[in-house]
Order: C-alpha cells, then sequence, then structure tokens
C-alpha cells in the first residue's frame, strides 16, 4: 500500500505543498502566538522600562511617553552597583564552576578509581536538596570557614565559592567525556604526550559544545541566585540585583518604570551570554539528543 508522503510533510501532518494555503495559515497562527507567548513579556517590560509613568493594569508594548527618567532614578537607587556586584559574581562563579566541572568530569569519564559510583551518586544527590534545606548550615560555614575560621559574610568571595560546583554541570560533562573514543587517547599516550597535554589538547577541545550547555545553564543558574547572596549580605550594599530589584519592588516611592528598568538591565546579560554561546549551545544540546 502506498502513502502519500506529502501528507506528513510536517510535524503535525499537514501539507507543505505551495497551494496548501489552509496548513500555511494555520502555522502561520501557530508561530505567532509563539511569539506573542514567548515575546509578549520582554515587550512589555522594555516598554515600561522607557515609559516616563507606566500603568502596571495596563497591558501596553510601545512607550505612551518615552523618556530615560526611570534610568536616571534607578541610578540614584544604585542599580549599577547592584548590576556590577552581579557582573562579578557570576563571572567568578562560573570560571570556577567550569574549572571544577572539567577537572572533575575527567576524573570521573576517563580515569578508574575504587568508590568512582559512589562519588557520581554523591554529586547527582545533591542536585536533589533545595536551597532551602541547606540554607542554615551554609549560613553558619560562611559565617565561620572551617580550618581557617575566617568569615566571608558581607564579601563576593562568599557568594562565588558555593556556586563554584555544580552537579549538573559535572553530570553533562562527565557523560559526554565518556562518548570521548579512547583510540584518541592511545594514540596520544604513543606520541609522548603526557597528562596535562592530553587533556588540554586532546580532551577539552572535543568538549567545547558540552562546554557551551554548562556555560549557558552555569551563567543562568548563578545569575537567577536570590537565597544565597541574601545569606551572605551583611549590608545592602553587597546585594546582587535580584535581591536588590524585589527590594526596590517593595519599596512603595520606588514607581513600577524603575524596577521594569532594573529588570530589563537583569536580563541583557544572559541574552548577550546565550547569543555569544549560541552555536556551542545548539551543538551540544544535538550532539546529547543524537547520544540519547
Amino acid at each position: 500500500m502506498s502513502v502519500n508522503s506529502s501528507r506528513f510533510d510536517s510535524a503535525i501532518g499537514w501539507s507543505t505543498r505551495p497551494d496548501a494555503w489552509g496548513s500555511k495559515a494555520i502555522r502561520f497562527l501557530f508561530s505567532a502566538l509563539a511569539v506573542i507567548l514567548f515575546c509578549g513579556p520582554l515587550l512589555v517590560i522594555f516598554s515600561g522600562a522607557f515609559d516616563h509613568n507606566p500603568d502596571p493594569t495596563k497591558l501596553s508594548v510601545i512607550p505612551d511617553n518615552p523618556s530615560l527618567i526611570n534610568f536616571q532614578v534607578a541610578a540614584e537607587n544604585k542599580i549599577w552597583h547592584y548590576l556590577m556586584n552581579s557582573l562579578v559574581i557570576a563571572g567568578g562563579a562560573l570560571l570556577l564552576q567550569l574549572s571544577v566541572s572539567v577537572f572533575a568530569a575527567y576524573a570521573l569519564a576517563r580515569k578508574k578509581f575504587r568508590g568512582q559510583a559512589i562519588a557520581l551518586l554523591v554529586i547527582l544527590a545533591t542536585m536533589m536538596l533545595p536551597e532551602e534545606v541547606i540554607a542554615i548550615p551554609l549560613s553558619l560555614v560562611i559565617g565561620d570557614l572551617p580550618l581557617v575560621h575566617v568569615s566571608l559574610r558581607g564579601t563576593l568571595l562568599g557568594v562565588i565559592l558555593p556556586l563554584g560546583a555544580w552537579g549538573f554541570s559535572i553530570f553533562v560533562m562527565t557523560e559526554f567525556m565518556k562518548e570521548i573514543p579512547s583510540e584518541l587517547e592511545e594514540a596520544a599516550k604513543v606520541d609522548g604526550a603526557g597528562e596535562l597535554r592530553l587533556f588540554a589538547q586532546i580532551i577539552l577541545p572535543l568538549c567545547k559544545p558540552a562546554l557551551g550547555v554548562i556555560a549557558v545553564f552555569g551563567f543562568n543558574m548563578i545569575w537567577e541566585q536570590y537565597l544565597l547572596p541574601l545569606i551572605v549580605a551583611a549590608d545592602p550594599s553587597d546585594y546582587t540585583l535580584t535581591v536588590a530589584l524585589l527590594a526596590l519592588r517593595s519599596d512603595d516611592q520606588v514607581g513600577t518604570g524603575i524596577v521594569l528598568a532594573g529588570a530589563l538591565l537583569a536580563l541583557v546579560p544572559s541574552l548577550v551570554v546565550y547569543l555569544s554561546l549560541q552555536k556551542s549551545f545548539l551543538r551540544g544540546i544535538t550532539t546529547g539528543a543524537i547520544k540519547g
């Protein structure tokens, strides 16, 4: 029995032939709906940030009275200082997180040692613990760092160090490194490559797609942190942008436009990181889907 393949040209079974106007109209409506759902909130934030007096009860995608006054008032409320705190924390924590992830994954994926499965299980178990469960123990550790007995409260380092290792990043890198053929490693050793050279010139370059994936997810995880910066902060000047936005929102003297201006500033770094790593991120996701 022959099957007309044109009926199944699209994922939902509608023909994509040039004369199939009904299918084109339906696809256009679905695409427009997706754009509205995903881009609508961003347009509202953009419009409200540049509107002199936005109405929170009114949905608007174009500013009624365009102005930069919201950003000026936000600057007076130290929004740039909070943004700088967030950028320093995100940059330092992400760099530390990537370093820990690749070295831990290399040990778990390319080496054999006793208790290897248990170590990976413990790392994965850390992903199951909500932040609220470890909030009090983490606060005690930050207040009195074991062995050195130094308090990290009120410092950016107190936020960076707990975010330096993430079970998700280690797991993704471990599974990706396991798929690298062992023949490459053996050939490099025959050529006289040492352990460090093997890792830096053979294994790590092949992991660029996975690095893009964990960099994007890791940055978003760090950037969205709220409870940890609140625990570490000893003064409002120690707040990150995420914490400061909630503080501004609860202030009756601060208008909606100022909060939206801060929210717009908070969106920009995430967009920049994703667009910068988009190619590696998509390659990593695609590779993982094919291997799965």
